[in-house]
């Protein structure tokens, strides 16, 4: 029996391929899964019922399994209040870069073969996609 934060096993095998460089999307209950992805990418549902598991607690476990090199978000309008934005910066190390792209980039980004991996939440905030780049094991 494994003894670590995350026990579902696709998660734990698909994460186990993420090499440096590879991307992980943690998409949002709104996100389209299918069409706005690589469609090599591992897809891992874990939008069971609304606000059940949310992004933040798959954030959390992901981040203790792999190195985040860097972490991009959609950009939102400047009269919408992103409250789940400063929640991931309170997750992720204190040294990540976080960027933020427009819409049709964010997706672009998502679809190419760098994707190896898409999170299904179910997070019901908008703008809550986190697209993490996997960083080189530091020891």
């Amino acid at each position: 029996m494994l003894k670590t934060d995350i026990i579902h096993p696709q998660l734990l095998a698909t994460l186990a391929k993420a090499g440096h460089k590879a991307q992980i999307l943690i998409a949002d209950a709104n996100y389209s899964f299918v069409t706005n992805a690589n469609p090599s990418a591992e897809i891992v549902y874990l939008n069971f019922a609304p606000n059940m598991i949310p992004s933040t607690t798959v954030l959390s476990g992901v981040a203790k399994m792999i190195s985040v090199e860097q972490a991009t978000m959609m950009a939102w309008p400047d009269d919408f209040d992103n409250t789940i934005h400063q929640s991931y910066v309170d997750i992720l190390p204190e040294e990540t870069p976080m960027s933020f792209v427009q819409r049709a980039d964010f997706y672009a980004a998502v679809k190419s073969p760098d994707t190896l991996l898409v999170i299904a939440t179910g997070e019901t905030r908008r703008f809550a996609n986190l697209l993490l780049t996997v960083g080189p094991v530091i020891v």
